[in-house]
């Protein structure tokens, strides 16, 4: 399932999504809060660069609300219909997940916005040594 070279992978790891061999981000904790949103420029291995454009992460913004949308369905699932908790409780366990997922809700996003715009290359590294060097 996580096979290097598919969408998932890179997107779920949160691996440059041109050669799948380094982290996108500074520290690939996010729940390291301080660098949530700290990236790398450039991917050291095929030299992608992860803000294509000024303000491109900004669309992730609308992948983050689906995003968190279906971590809300997934708690109201589990808490509502599989635990039996009350509509009250359950709002809580749906809130709860909410703040407690948010750094991975936003990785996630980030790392799903990217994955639209760039594909995988397993030539990419070879190519950019060639270039570079």
């Amino acid at each position: 399932m996580l096979k290097k070279g598919t969408k998932i992978y890179s997107i779920l790891t949160g691996n440059c999504p041109r050669c799948h061999e380094e982290s996108m981000y500074e520290n690939s904790n996010p729940y390291a809060l301080s660098k949530i949103f700290s990236m790398n420029e450039r991917c050291s291995h095929c030299g992608l660069k992860y803000k294509i454009e000024p303000s491109f992460f900004y669309g992730a913004m609308y992948v983050s609300y689906a995003v968190g949308i279906a971590f809300a369905v997934a708690a109201f699932v589990i808490s509502f219909l599989f635990l039996g908790a009350s509509l009250p409780n359950t709002f809580i366990a749906i809130v709860g997940t909410l703040v407690v997922f948010m750094p991975v809700i936003i990785r996630l996003s980030r790392n799903i916005w990217i994955n639209f715009f760039v594909k995988y290359d397993p030539t990419a590294v070879e190519k950019h040594k060639s270039v570079k060097g």
